[in-house]
C-alpha cells in the first residue's frame, strides 16, 4: 500500500497531462486549459513484490484537467494468476480505494505473474506475463556534503550486483521526523463556567490526549527516482538520494529514512522513464506533442480500447536508518524550531481600559487555537501569555501517534 498511496499524486497529474496532449495537440497561443473532448479511460497501478504481505492494485479512471482528481473504480473483479494455475483473488477497501488481495503471498522467481480487471461495465483486461526481476541489497548512509555552498546532511544509497543482472532501478523514500514542542505546558485555559460573562475569567486545566509535546511527521519523495546502469562497466549504485540542509528544521530533534529500491525489467524502467518525461512542463509545451503511453496491459475485449497504467513485478530492498543531529553535526549549532517561538503574545484579560485584550483572549481560548495556545499565566491570572500554536502544541502541525518503527 505505500508504493500506491505515494505515487497517486504524482501519477494522477501526469495521466491528465498526457490526455491533455493527446486532445489538444500543439499550440503557441495562451489557452485556459478545458478538456473539450474526454474518455473514461481505466488507470491502473499495480506492483508485485517479492515482499510476503497483502499485494495492491489502485484502479481510477481518467479525469479531466479541471477536475481535482480521481476517483476509485468500485465494483471491479480483480485477481492475478501465476504460471502454476494458482489465482490470487483481491477485494476493495473502502477506507483506501485500494484492491487488496485477500490473503498474503509474494512473487518467486522462476514464475510468471498476470494481472487480470473486469471492470463493473464488464470489461476484461490483463496484462503480458511478468517475472520476478533479480534481487539487490542496499545499504543507507548519511554523510557531510556542502552543496552550492550550503552544508547539511546527504542521505547516499548503495548497491552492488556482481551478476550486473540488474541494470534497472527505481528509488523511493519515506522520511519521518520527531518535533518537540519547545513551550509545551501541561494545563490550558478554559472559560471559567462560573461566569457567564461579558467580562470573562477562566480556569487552568489539565491538557487532554489530543494535545501533545511529541509528534512524527512523515513525508513521502513524490519523484520518480530512475537509474539505468546499462553500459557502465559494473551494475553498481551510488546515489545521493536526499539532500537536508543543516538549518532544516527537520533535523531539530530526531529524524529517520526509509529507502527502498525496486530491480526493475527494461519495459517497466522504460515506461516509468516515458512517464516521468511527459509530467515535465517542457514536454507538455513542446512543439512535438508525446502520444499514449502504452503499458503492459490491454483489452481482452477490443484491441483499439485504451487503458493507462503497468503491472509490475519487481523485487525490492528496504533500508531505513534514524540519527539525531549531533549524530552527524559534532559542533554545529542546532537548527531552529519548525516555528518562530519568540513571537509570544503577553494579554491583560480586561475590558474596558485602553491596553485591554479580553476579548482576544476569549477568542483564542474559544476558537481552534490554531495560531497561538495557553503559555502562561501572571499577576493573579490577570495577565495570560501565549504561545506560538506549534511551540506549544505540536498537534496543530502534526501527528501525535508514535510510528510503529520509530526507536528512540
Amino acid at each position: 500500500m505505500k508504493f500506491i498511496i505515494q505515487h497517486i499524486n504524482f501519477l494522477g497529474k501526469t495521466i491528465a497531462l498526457v490526455l491533455f496532449c493527446l486532445f489538444m495537440g500543439s499550440c503557441t497561443e495562451q489557452y485556459a486549459f478545458q478538456t473539450n473532448t474526454f474518455e473514461s479511460i481505466p488507470v491502473v497501478q499495480a506492483i508485485l513484490t517479492n515482499e510476503v504481505k497483502k499485494q495492491e492494485v489502485k484502479i481510477t479512471r481518467s479525469y479531466r484537467l479541471e477536475e481535482n482528481g480521481p476517483t476509485p473504480e468500485k465494483g471491479a473483479t480483480v485477481f492475478i494468476t501465476d504460471s502454476d494455475n494458482n489465482t490470487y483473488e483481491f477485494e476493495f477497501e473502502e477506507f483506501s480505494g485500494l484492491y487488496v488481495s485477500n490473503t498474503p503471498f509474494q512473487a518467486v522467481p522462476g514464475k510468471s505473474y498476470q494481472l487480470n480487471i473486469t471492470t463493473p461495465d464488464g470489461k476484461s483486461y490483463s496484462s503480458v506475463p511478468e517475472t520476478l526481476t533479480p534481487v539487490t541489497e542496499i545499504q543507507v548512509e548519511p554523510k557531510i556534503e556542502t552543496i552550492d555552498g550550503q552544508k547539511g546532511v546527504q542521505i547516499v544509497v548503495t548497491s552492488y550486483d556482481p551478476t550486473s543482472k540488474s541494470q534497472f532501478y527505481r528509488f523511493e523514500y519515506d522520511e519521518t521526523y520527531k518535533i518537540v514542542s519547545p513551550d509545551w505546558k501541561p494545563n490550558k485555559l478554559i472559560l471559567d463556567p462560573n461566569n457567564p460573562g461579558p467580562d470573562f475569567t477562566y480556569l487552568t486545566v489539565p491538557r487532554d490526549n489530543g494535545e501533545s509535546r511529541v509528534c512524527f511527521t512523515t513525508k513521502k519523495s513524490d519523484d520518480l527516482l530512475l537509474i539505468s546502469n546499462v553500459g557502465l562497466s559494473e551494475d553498481r549504485i551510488n546515489l545521493p538520494i536526499r539532500f537536508i540542509d543543516i538549518q532544516s528544521p527537520l533535523l531539530y530533534e530526531r529524524y529517520s529514512i526509509i529507502v527502498r529500491e525496486y530491480v526493475q525489467n527494461l519495459a517497466s524502467y522504460t515506461y516509468y522513464k516515458t512517464l516521468k518525461n511527459l509530467s515535465t512542463s517542457s514536454s507538455l509545451l513542446s512543439q512535438v506533442q508525446p502520444g499514449f503511453n502504452y503499458g503492459n496491459l490491454k483489452s481482452n475485449d477490443n484491441s483499439d480500447e485504451k487503458i493507462i497504467g503497468y503491472f509490475e513485478v519487481s523485487s525490492v530492498s528496504s533500508k531505513r536508518i534514524f540519527f539525531n543531529f549531533r549524530d552527524i553535526f559534532k559542533d554545529d549549532p542546532y537548527p531552529p524550531f519548525i516555528a518562530d517561538c519568540s513571537q509570544t503574545l503577553s494579554l491583560a484579560n480586561c475590558f474596558t481600559d485602553k491596553f485591554c485584550r479580553g476579548p482576544q483572549i476569549y477568542s483564542i481560548v474559544t476558537g481552534a487555537g490554531r495560531e497561538y495556545v495557553f503559555f502562561a499565566a501572571l499577576n493573579n491570572n490577570t495577565t495570560y501569555v501565549f504561545t506560538p500554536a506549534p511551540c506549544g502544541d505540536c498537534t496543530k502541525i502534526s501527528s501525535n501517534i508514535k510510528p510503529l518503527f520509530w526507536i528512540d
